[in-house]
């Protein structure tokens, strides 16, 4: 078994002097610009704990997340008070 393995470990040491490396070819690919990022304030508010579990389910049913449906609806909000004004 040690003169087996032996010979293994030569071949393989001749096989890599002999082959030519191969080299791997790179893909170009443009840069993505990003895109220009909303300056963000964080808010802290007390709500009711169903406002909250309606607000999760509602998330949940439109893929939203909290945040996205406390800013439209203060959006929507602001928009309808300003219009009324």
């Amino acid at each position: 078994m040690g003169n087996d393995y032996k010979e293994r470990m030569g071949g393989l040491a001749n096989r890599l002097k002999s082959e030519q490396p191969k080299m791997p070819i790179q893909e170009v690919k443009p840069v993505s610009k990003e895109e220009a990022k909303i300056a963000t304030a964080q808010l802290n508010v007390w709500i009711s704990k169903d406002l909250v579990k309606r607000m999760k389910s509602y998330g949940i049913e439109n893929e939203l997340s909290l945040k996205d449906i406390t800013t439209q609806a203060i959006e929507a909000y602001l928009k309808e008070a300003v219009s009324t004004n």
